[in-house]
């Protein structure tokens, strides 16, 4: 299952126009190694190279819509990404296991609590009502 992914620049979580933001969200790296490697790149590769790449990327690149963020959120309200490397983006794992044994937690009372109610009497005798 592939999900399409578009380079947009973020200026919400960006310092200046939002493209190392953008940058993080696309490759689905942490932002504050996105700007260490830009900065790494002005100070050692040659400066305006990546200084004309960034001015041409906060022009280029479309601001990010927040629309997207509200859809994605909806369609998977339990569903969060969790991190497999130090340098990738998502829920620490000590949070997502936590998360995850909430949601079992309840989910487990929830289906106590309807077994509960189908093994009562209470639902026998309204079963045995409605069949007649």
């Amino acid at each position: 299952m592939s999900t399409k992914r578009e380079l947009y620049r973020d200026p919400k979580r960006g310092k200046l126009a939002g493209v190392c933001a953008g940058l993080s969200d696309y490759f689905n790296i942490e932002l504050w190694l996105v700007r260490i490697i830009f900065v790494t790149g002005v100070l050692l590769a040659g400066g305006p190279i990546f200084i004309v790449a960034y001015i041409a990327a906060w022009f280029i690149l479309d601001k990010k819509p927040t629309e997207l963020n509200t859809e994605e959120a909806s369609k998977h309200p339990h569903v969060g990404e969790v991190k497999a490397k130090v340098w990738q983006k998502g829920e620490p794992p000590r949070k997502a296991l936590k998360d995850l044994k909430d949601f079992m937690g309840d989910l487990d009372s929830r289906i106590q609590s309807m077994e509960k109610h189908v093994t009562s009497p209470t639902f026998t005798v309204s079963r045995e009502i409605n069949k007649l």
